[in-house]
């Protein structure tokens, strides 16, 4: 395991990484400073996507490289690697520890990243996820194309993430104000009708189809239900945002700024409000707040939150 942090370093080589309670035996840490890509093994990318640029500057062989991460970077984007991976469940681990625990179930979805993949490409990316079940950590899913679960997730990591960074709440907290609420479906509409917008297929990440949240999310009475619905199953979770608040780095432009491009012509003033938003908690370094997300939805234009 290669980071950057002494600190995680440290404990790394001084006790066992455990998931869950369980040990997770064999695992050496290195620091990134005295990391030499290996050429001939294959590479998880698990960084935040403000930290991929010396990674990518460091390895020559992208073919095995294999991101696991959240949002879109357009550098990485351009690379030739093959296979992708997205996380269904969220896990968390303190900065300066090693001992995770997944706080939402979900699986790992692994798959090739572009159509002409070849044969040899389809093997590699089989037997990673072959690699990754017997394993045995969480639920593996060989998909035929990771693009339809990647944008997925883009749509709810960019209703999620900078709302409840913003207001230094769990997940779930998102789902019990009404106006919290109700700012957190716009935005999952707002992405969605972009992501549409932009033609990109959209596959099923958790108990429902993108589709399918929509036409609840449409109907009237129905949303407040679907709230309490998912509130029990977001309780607890990490936002994985929260922690880089006032730090000046935060994945904002890898999620809704990777979407108001998408958008281009297409209206997205929720998605332009809240990188704003974001700047300016960053940019000023002032504390997670609520009250935050009340001057947002002032900011909004009329009509913005139906």
């Amino acid at each position: 395991m290669v980071d950057s942090n002494p600190e995680k370093i440290a404990a790394g080589r001084r006790d066992e990484v455990m998931l869950d309670g369980q040990p997770i035996c064999g695992a050496h840490f290195i620091h990134f400073d005295e990391w030499v890509p290996p050429t001939d093994k294959v590479v998880l990318l698990c960084t935040k996507t403000f930290d991929n640029a010396p990674v990518l500057q460091r390895i020559a062989n992208t073919q095995a490289l294999l991101p696991i991460q959240n949002g879109y970077d357009n550098k990485l984007e351009e690379r030739d690697h093959p296979a992708e991976a997205i996380a269904s469940f969220v896990s968390e681990c303190p900065a300066d520890r090693v001992s995770a625990r997944i706080t939402r179930a979900g699986s790992l979805h692994i798959g090739p990243r572009r159509k002409a993949t070849s044969a040899a490409e389809h093997e590699h990316i089989d037997a990673l996820a072959s690699a990754f079940t017997e394993g045995k950590l969480f639920p593996v899913q060989r998909v035929s194309d990771i693009g339809p679960f990647k944008a997925t997730k883009l749509m709810y990591n960019a209703a999620i993430s900078p709302l409840a960074a913003s207001a230094g709440v769990d997940n779930a907290e998102l789902l019990i104000e009404p106006l919290t609420q109700k700012l957190f479906f716009a935005l999952l509409q707002e992405n969605y009708s972009i992501l549409r917008y932009a033609g990109l297929t959209l596959e099923q990440i958790g108990p429902f189809h993108p589709n399918t949240v929509m036409r609840i999310l449409q109907t009237p009475i129905l949303p407040k239900f679907m709230g309490v619905f998912f509130r029990p199953s977001l309780r607890g979770t990490y936002c994985s945002m929260s922690p880089d608040m006032g730090s000046g780095q935060t994945e904002i432009d890898a999620y809704n700024g990777h979407l108001v491009r998408l958008a281009g012509g297409f209206p997205c003033p929720i998605n332009n409000a809240v990188i704003n938003l974001i700047a300016r908690i960053s940019g000023e370094r002032l504390p997670q707040a609520r009250a935050h997300l009340h001057h947002l939805a002032a900011s909004l234009p009329h009509g913005a939150l139906k």
